[in-house]
């Protein structure tokens, strides 16, 4: 199983946070899965770092390389994807996380409910 991380989960694992759940940190450590981490997540946490939302790593490339995951890019299929999403969740960076995960077979680790009601599996952050 592949994994992308929704930016709550990322932030959570590499904080060591207690409150990501069990079942999602043994599918994170699990060396047979291979770990995402979205482009959109970065530019999130860059914008909402910039405007003072949100405190999070620095370098966050070298956080995540730390803990051999992948960079996902987004490419123009994953942008048309999100845009023709049925209306279910108004956040550009979680409908691109949901059109991303769809695209390339990917389960998504989040604890927003509101992505469980696309048809991406999901594991419970």
């Amino acid at each position: 199983m592949n994994l992308l991380l929704d930016t709550h989960a990322l932030l959570w694992w590499l904080a060591d946070d207690p409150e990501l759940s069990r079942e999602a940190r043994a599918a994170i450590s699990a060396p047979q899965h291979i770990v995402y981490v979205s482009a959109a997540s970065a530019w999130e946490i860059s914008i909402k770092r910039a405007i003072g939302k949100l405190q999070a790593p620095d370098d966050l490339d070298t956080a995540m390389a730390a803990s051999a995951f992948q960079e996902l890019p987004i490419t123009v299929a994953h942008a048309l994807a999100a845009g023709q999403l049925p209306d279910k969740h108004s956040d550009p960076f979680d409908r691109m996380l949901v059109a991303q995960a769809m695209i390339e077979s990917l389960t998504l680790v989040t604890r927003d409910e509101r992505i469980a009601s696309y048809q991406v599996p999901t594991i419970r952050a």
